[in-house]
């Protein structure tokens, strides 16, 4: 028995495990993250039963946290952040993953509040700002939080929405939204249990929240080199995980939906409502 192998899920709270993938190197393109030299990579990925959750299980002194970290590994700096930025929101709206995440949630909450309701959004974990550039455009107004204060710099000068420095997870709520956004976030952080429940803080009665998380059913089905499993993500999730998660953080799931976006990253996309949302009305 490999001494990473996990006892329990978080999430499904299942005790029956597998491993998946064991790796004695990094995988091709992830991020090199710093660690010390003369550290051994060793890492695991276990799946629980039934509920289907991927866990990476490793004891490396690596640093991967997104106070800094990140940008520090993926961007180098904030002008190649800006650069990614450009490029990215010039793609063509058939490469992009971003126009059918905005496209989604547009047409989610047209339908939630009604097409002359001009929500406001609050984008967590916003990184270069893609998605609240194009909520800034479509009209609406939006508020995003980063923990890198070179990420929310972009974010008020360049994409032109109130960013907020800070670990979601610590920050007081300072208003109240219709909509809230956690994009690919929720797998970096050891609770997501706690992170989203943190939302009912920040959401209006009657709002609704949207992830996207890491389908890592399908892309386990492509290999261990699939960037779903790359270091940083600590949770893979399956379809049952996603709903165990929104449950137990307080929310119901109204829509969940599978795919593969432009970019081949294989997703998970939930639209979730707080239990009480009857009560609050």
């Amino acid at each position: 028995m490999s001494n990473l192998q996990p006892k329990l899920c978080p999430i499904t709270g299942n005790t029956e495990s597998n491993l998946v993938f064991s790796y004695s190197a990094p995988p091709l393109d992830e991020i090199g993250f710093a660690r010390p030299s003369n550290e051994p990579y060793r890492r695991e990925v276990w799946q629980f039963y039934p509920g289907g959750h991927f866990l990476s299980k490793h004891l490396m002194q690596v640093a991967t946290g997104y106070d800094g970290a990140y940008l520090d590994a993926t961007y180098k700096n904030l002008e190649t952040l800006v650069a990614t930025f450009e490029r990215i929101i010039g793609l063509k709206p058939e490469q992009s993953d971003n126009v059918g995440r905005f496209s989604s949630v547009r047409d989610f909450s047209e339908n939630w509040f009604g097409c002359e309701r001009v929500p406001n959004l609050l984008d967590v974990g916003s990184g270069l700002g893609v998605f609240p550039y194009a909520v800034r455009n479509a009209g609406w107004e939006c508020t995003a939080i980063d923990p890198d204060f070179r990420a929310v710099s972009h974010l008020n000068e360049r994409v032109g929405v109130n960013g907020i420095c800070g670990d979601f997870t610590e920050l007081k709520a300072t208003g109240r939204f219709d909509i809230v956004t956690i994009n690919k976030v929720l797998e970096h952080v050891a609770d997501p249990i706690d992170m989203l429940a943190k939302v009912l803080d920040w959401i209006s009665p009657g709002g609704f929240v949207y992830i996207e998380v890491p389908d890592g059913e399908i892309a386990s089905m492509q290999g261990s080199n699939r960037e779903e499993f790359f270091i940083e993500h600590l949770h893979i999730f399956s379809l049952t995980s996603t709903s165990i998660l929104a449950r137990k953080a307080g929310f119901t799931v109204q829509s969940i939906i599978r795919l593969c976006e432009p970019s081949g990253k294989y997703t998970l996309r939930a639209f979730l409502s707080p239990m009480d949302r009857e009560l609050k009305e």
